[in-house]
């Protein structure tokens, strides 16, 4: 069984993740590339204590870099875009 903390790597605080927080309700998390929407469901509501009404997810494809002659690639990564009910908040410290 994977950790709460295996499945939620870390919030994504961006100037349009901010925005959809305060305007939408909806918060935004970088997690695992292995996990699926009712186990980030469980994970976010153990953690943070609040009811969710949504959860949607975007795999995010790594970009190519190239450092002089080597070329090489960032690593995939998954983020998820939690929509909490009305009434629930995070507040990231």
């Amino acid at each position: 069984m994977k950790s709460m903390y295996e499945i939620i790597k870390s919030p994504l605080i961006t100037e349009k993740s901010t925005e959809l927080g305060e305007k939408q309700n909806k918060y935004v998390f970088k997690v695992g590339c292995n996990v699926n929407k009712i186990e980030i469901r469980n994970a976010i509501e153990k953690i943070f204590k609040v009811k969710i009404e949504k959860v949607n997810t975007v795999k995010i494809q790594g970009k190519k870099k190239r450092v002089r002659l080597v070329e090489g690639k960032t690593p995939d990564w998954k983020k998820a875009v939690i929509t909490l009910k009305e009434g629930n908040k995070i507040e990231f410290i």
